[in-house]
């Protein structure tokens, strides 16, 4: 099943028995903002967390790292959701803004690529991947497939994970610019799912059925590995990455149930569960 993409509030608005407001509810709302990698993991956090932490309240959005970072230097988030570094100019921002930002990672992700089930193809070297997305090959037969038109879909340019793959397996080219962009991870899982040519890149947690995981080569088709937690803890499986929770340091005190929670041992049995991998 499909994590929900988009907004989630945390927060208990009722008391389920009674139908009324819940008069001893949350004393602290925290705001959540940014990655859709990190997305479903704060999520199903969230929710635990506050079974046990009532006079805490939770309001999740996704949308992107880059929409995160920018709502965290606004001051319109209180955590930004993360699924690469920040970039120079933004740390310089962060810098002119006299904000101290405190960075913490709280679980690691493989990168899968993902085709139509009804595709033959169930490997491909970074040297290949890079060429699908710089539009220097257009058809499956090219990489060993059917005489049949790629269709590649990205993130966009806003999305942390659209940067990652950028440098880790584009070595830093330019998307072509018939790739198709689109505005949430669970997009493209679904629009893999419905076209026969397609190709595309999600968070592993966004594991389905409905889509086909390829094993990836980076040493120039020696070796095949496949996406999985396991690949991904011992860093056999190439592409994968850190996730964090970035805040403003004077803002610690307020996040503090929120991280706290992620990085300990039922946070970090949820990062296994929602499907990534734990800090340890």
């Amino acid at each position: 099943m499909l994590p929900l993409i988009g907004m989630l509030s945390c927060g208990k608005a009722k008391n389920e028995d009674k139908g009324t407001e819940d008069k001893a509810t949350a004393t602290t709302s925290v705001t959540i903002k940014g990655s859709d990698t990190v997305l479903p993991l704060a999520q199903k956090e969230a929710e635990v967390m506050m079974k046990t932490n009532p006079e805490v309240s939770v309001t999740i959005v996704g949308g992107g790292t880059g929409v995160g970072v920018t709502a965290l230097l606004d001051g319109t988030t209180d955590i930004a959701m993360a699924s690469r570094d920040l970039k120079t100019e933004e740390k310089l921002k962060f810098s002119e803004a006299k904000k101290e930002i405190e960075k913490v990672t709280v679980a690691f992700d493989a990168l899968a690529v993902i085709v139509n089930p009804a595709n033959k193809v169930g490997q491909l070297t970074r040297e290949q991947l890079e060429k699908i997305y710089t539009g220097e090959i257009k058809n499956w037969k090219e990489v060993g497939g059917e005489d049949a038109k790629i269709v590649a879909y990205s993130r966009e340019s806003s999305s942390g994970t659209y940067e990652f793959f950028k440098e880790e397996v584009m070595d830093k080219k330019n998307y072509a610019s018939d790739i198709l962009s689109m505005p949430a991870t669970g997009a493209i899982v679904q629009a893999v799912s419905q076209t026969k040519g397609a190709i595309g890149y999600v968070g592993l947690a966004y594991e389905t059925k409905e889509v086909k995981q390829l094993s990836v080569s980076y040493d120039q088709g020696k070796t095949f590995v496949a996406p999985s937690v396991a690949s991904a803890k011992d860093k056999s499986y190439p592409i994968s990455r850190p996730l964090f929770y970035i805040f403003d340091k004077m803002n610690a005190a307020k996040v503090k149930a929120v991280v706290d929670f992620a990085l300990s041992p039922e946070g970090q049995k949820i990062v296994l569960e929602v499907g990534y991998v734990p800090l340890n």
